[in-house]
């Protein structure tokens, strides 16, 4: 079904919003009031059933409403430690390609910006989007140079509905944060949520923005021939319309799972895998949109990264100290990821650490497993809730800025790895990469 327009006007998204909060929080607050009334099973079954509910009423109000909104709900689908699984599931299809808008609207959006309506500008230009998302669609056109590109375009007042939504976002978060202490045993740091989503919208609406980061990332990762990045064609790239050389090549999903060839399957997790960790401990540069979608495979192979909106710059002090946090797990030397973390801003000066450093080794089990590991067993939604309890019970609330998005490209290592399913000894991986960024950043 095609989308004709978004839902605008500031009090109609408001209202939507704000029904939609009110929903959410009423159906919890009811579960909440019956729980001295059911026995421990029935309770939990109530609760998945309103998990679940509400996880499919924000998908809707986000297809509808996307925007601020639809990024929220994908923000959310990374969060295993606040939703079971089932839940997640649902919240992970608007990361999906969402139904495109007419046709006729991309084409005016088009004029306004570069002065020329497509077939003026182009040789030839593709009506049908070939992908879809939150905040802009993209087409298949080939110059009048012959050259084959995507055109990447704007969707038409989105940016106006993202400042409207900005505001009445935090009704929603507020009311997530309440369920999340309440529920789940949780802690949402609302503020460092808003305050991250609000600075990545703003640069994600601004092309001009991701046109400096696919050409940052095309001089930090030039020498590396396994990895293809678009080029801008910016005669043909505004604010809002943003036009590059188009690539061809599997999606990522295509080879997840078994039936899809092994060794291939084993190179894309190899160089998916230190592919994050040098922009984390490199570059101090990170994609932070780490959905499948934005990852294609070519014959080569060659690994292309796509849609540069969503990227996160690291002050050199959060570089340094990832950098000492990652070489402190490999030598398990507690005292030293103690400081890393104080450096980083997850623990004061004042506290015991030790709860802290107990919840790293947790969550970084497969890069201390000196072994070859399986990613599915690694259990995230478990894993979570043990932190959870610990960061509950020790008041590990603080969440620095910084953290927020870097959880989200960390999340979506593990879902890729899970999805790839390949077998390795991650230990010498991690312990690799570690030692390249470190040679690296010291020549």
């Amino acid at each position: 079904m095609e989308r004709k327009n978004l839902t605008s006007g500031r009090a109609r998204r408001a209202m939507k919003i704000g029904s939609l909060a009110s929903q959410v929080g009423s159906s919890y607050l009811w579960t909440s009031l019956r729980r001295p009334f059911l026995n421990a099973s029935r309770y939990e079954q109530e609760l998945l059933d309103i998990h679940l509910k509400n996880a499919r009423r924000m998908v809707e109000g986000s297809k509808e409403l996307r925007g601020a909104f639809m990024k929220l709900v994908q923000m959310l689908s990374m969060r295993e430690d606040l939703l079971p699984g089932d839940a997640i599931d649902i919240l992970r299809t608007t990361q999906a390609s969402v139904p495109p808008m007419d046709y006729r609207l991309i084409a005016q959006q088009i004029r306004r910006e570069l002065s020329k309506s497509p077939e003026q500008l182009f040789a030839s230009f593709e009506t049908e989007a070939f992908a879809a998302a939150s905040l802009g669609q993209v087409h298949r056109a080939r110059l009048k140079t012959g050259q084959e590109v995507a055109v990447k375009i704007q969707y038409p007042g989105v940016d106006a509905t993202i400042e409207q939504d900005l505001g009445n976002l935090k009704v929603l978060l507020r009311t997530l944060q309440t369920i999340a202490g309440d529920l789940m045993r949780q802690r949402i740091d609302t503020k460092a949520v808003f305050a991250e989503l609000q600075e990545r919208l703003r640069e994600e609406l601004d092309y001009v923005n991701e046109a400096r980061n696919i050409d940052e990332y095309r001089r930090l990762l030039g020498s590396d021939e396994t990895i293809l990045l678009p080029r801008v064609i910016k005669q043909f790239s505004s604010r809002r319309v943003l036009t590059m050389t188009y690539i061809d090549g599997y999606r990522l999903a295509d080879i997840f799972g078994e039936a899809a060839d092994l060794e291939l399957r084993t190179w894309v997790a190899r160089k998916y895998y230190e592919l994050v960790w040098r922009q984390i401990l490199e570059f101090g540069v990170l994609h932070t949109d780490p959905q499948p979608g934005n990852y294609l495979v070519t014959w080569h192979p060659r690994l292309a990264v796509l849609d540069f909106g969503s990227v996160r710059h690291f002050s050199e002090t959060v570089r340094r100290a990832s950098l000492q946090l990652a070489e402190a797990i490999i030598d398990h030397e507690d005292r030293s990821v103690a400081a890393a973390l104080l450096k980083l801003g997850y623990i004061d000066r004042e506290q015991d650490p030790a709860p802290m450093v107990q919840i790293i080794y947790i969550l970084f089990e497969p890069v201390i497993s000196d072994r070859l590991y399986h990613p599915d067993e690694y259990d995230a939604v478990a894993k979570a809730a043990t932190v959870g309890e610990l960061a509950f019970e020790h008041k590990l609330y603080k969440s620095p800025r910084h953290s927020i998005f870097l959880l989200r490209a960390l999340i979506g290592l593990d879902g890729i790895m899970k999805g790839l399913g390949v077998k390795m000894n991650y230990c010498a991986l991690f312990r690799e990469c570690v030692r390249n960024a470190a040679r690296a950043v010291h020549s």
